[in-house]
This record gives C-alpha cells, sequence and structure tokens, in this order.
C-alpha cells in the first residue's frame, strides 16, 4: 500500500475538512474489467455494513463519522483491480461486525464527491472520524496489510472518543467478553492519557522514562516509536513527500519521510526495502539514520513478523 495513514492521535477538529480540488485524475486505468457490483465476478452489492456514497448521502456519512469510523473506498466499481479491493474491504466491514461503515464512492458516477477526498488516483481508500479525511491507502493491497490499517484506524476512533457501532451491528453486550486486562503502570498510563490529550511531546518523555527504569520494557519501546512515527508524520504531505524523494533518490531524510508514510500504510515491505536500499551507498552518518529508523520501524511492525526478520538480516549485512 501507498499510503499516509490514521494518526493515532486524538483529532485536532470535529469540523468537516474536505474541500474539492478539481478531478479525479482517472487515465491511467486501461486494466481488465470486472462485472457491476452484484453480478457474478464483480464486487458484492451494497448492503450490512457497506454503502454505496452519493452526494445525497455524503454529508450524512460524514456526520455519522462523529459515531463510528467511516471507511471510504474510492474506485471504478468495474475496473477489476477495483472491484478485487472492493470485494476485500466488503468481507473486513462484515467480519468487523459493524465497528466501521464502509461507503463505496464511484468516481466516475460522483466525481465530485471522489474530488472532496483529494486523491489521485483509484482504488484509493481514506478513513473518516469526527468529520475529518484520513488517507490509507492508494491502489491494491494485501489483506493482512489492510487488516493492519483498519485496526490503526479503530484504534485512533477509539482515543478520539468515536466508540460507536454502525446501525445493526450487535451489541457489545452480546459479543465474548474479553478478558479483563491488567492496569497500566502508572508511566505507561501517564502516556496514554497523553495521547489521548494530543500531548505527543509528553507521551514520548513518559516512554522514555519508562525505559529509563527498565530498558527491557518492551511495551514501552513499541509505544515510544508509535508516538514518534505520530510527531515525524502529523503535518505530512504524501504527495510532497514522495515528490521530494523522487527529486533526490539518494537523499536519506526524503527517503525516511517516505518509509513512516508507507508504514503507516502497512506497506511495510515497501519502507523496509527503501531504506535498505539507501545503505550500501551511505555514508557513516546516513547508515547511522537508516539503522535507527530501521529499528523503530521493526519495533512497530513487531519483532515476530517474518518481514522483520527478513529485513534484519540484510541490514545486518549491509552494515557489516
Amino acid at each position: 500500500m501507498s499510503s499516509p495513514s490514521p494518526q493515532p492521535g486524538p483529532a485536532r477538529s470535529a469540523q468537516p475538512e474536505f474541500a474539492v480540488r478539481g478531478a479525479v485524475d482517472l487515465s491511467a486505468l486501461n486494466r481488465p474489467q470486472a462485472p457491476p457490483p452484484g453480478e457474478p465476478g464483480g464486487a458484492p452489492e451494497a448492503g450490512g455494513f457497506v454503502v454505496d456514497v452519493s452526494e445525497a448521502n455524503f454529508e450524512q456519512l460524514v456526520r455519522d463519522s462523529s459515531t463510528y469510523p467511516v471507511v471510504m473506498l474510492i474506485w471504478i466499481p468495474t475496473d477489476q483491480a477495483n472491484a478485487e479491493l472492493g470485494v476485500t474491504l466488503g468481507r473486513l466491514a462484515d467480519e468487523y461486525g459493524g465497528r466501521f461503515l464502509l461507503g463505496r464512492v464511484d468516481a466516475q458516477a460522483y466525481p465530485q464527491v471522489a474530488a472532496a477526498f483529494q486523491v489521485q488516483g483509484v482504488p484509493t481508500v481514506v478513513a473518516v472520524l469526527q468529520g475529518q479525511p484520513l488517507p490509507l491507502f492508494q491502489g491494491a493491497a494485501e489483506e493482512q496489510q489492510i487488516r493492519g490499517v483498519l485496526d490503526q484506524v479503530l484504534a485512533a476512533a477509539e482515543q478520539n472518543g468515536v466508540k460507536g457501532r454502525v446501525p445493526g451491528a450487535a451489541p457489545v453486550a452480546d459479543e465474548v467478553e474479553a478478558e479483563e486486562l491488567p492496569p497500566l503502570s502508572p508511566l505507561h498510563q501517564e502516556a496514554y492519557d497523553a495521547i489521548e490529550r494530543d500531548d505527543l511531546d509528553a507521551a514520548v518523555a513518559a516512554y522514555e522514562k519508562a525505559l529509563r527504569q527498565d530498558p527491557k520494557d518492551s511495551d514501552a519501546t513499541a509505544g515510544l516509536a508509535q508516538v514518534r512515527l505520530m510527531q515525524r508524520t502529523r503535518d505530512a504531505d504524501l504527495a510532497a513527500a514522495r515528490k521530494a524523494a523522487a527529486d533526490a533518490p539518494s537523499d536519506v531524510d526524503a527517503a525516511l519521510a517516505v518509509a513512516d508514510l508507507d508504514m503507516l500504510g502497512g506497506k511495510v515491505d515497501d519502507a523496509f526495502a527503501r531504506l535498505l536500499d539507501l545503505l550500501p551507498g551511505a555514508d557513516a552518518d546516513d547508515k547511522e539514520k537508516l539503522r535507527v529508523r530501521l529499528l523503530e520501524l521493526f519495533e512497530l511492525a513487531g519483532t515476530g513478523d517474518p518481514r522483520v526478520s527478513k529485513a534484519r538480516k540484510r541490514l545486518a549485512i549491509s552494515l557489516y
């Protein structure tokens, strides 16, 4: 996936921030076609936790995003690649049981609605929380990666107080009751509270203090990596970051910025590869920058992730 992604901290405004800035560029779409939704071989028809978005219901869905998360798929339903992503997202919407609503925007039928998300092509997936669009990813993606992005959206929604469910979802009380988790340690609670009030500097300080007290605190290490990523990407512009990296392919700082955005969007392999590719030709200072950032990204992906194991081996070879 290629993506800016959900900012896991609290939203900074409850007001909609949509603006039409021209039509979506669909000129690159010259791929195999799929039947319309509802026909054999095509994406499923809307229903359940999937709705088709039009100019008539768009504003209501934006308002509903203050109650429950809304995930928008901007697509061309009869394009095969778009349809495949629509099938995956529809299945996940049902599996998540109303924890988010999937809205599908036909970019050809409703170009003004699609343009409100400022996308550059389709398919593109954008979350909406409390009226704010949060770009997730553009293009095809593996289901496992999509799940990771959706989990980040739901975590961001929880932190922003968006805890409702789509009408028709099973009540939480009817679900299997989760095992009660132990209370957070004081410093972890301090970091969590800081994230809730959107004070990321305080969250970093709390996690750093926790690690000084216990350098083996893996939860603090992972939390610190996540908050630092939130800080670095808070005001990032994906298009500008990608252009800077394309214009200067050997610029380590530009590569770091894009790798962060790829990581947030669940495009883990791309994030790792972008930085690892620069290591052989980098000087000592840049190698250290790349090494430190890769270790942080490894923490975010999870040390048990096979992609991390593979990237660690390549990092070791490049450094030594």
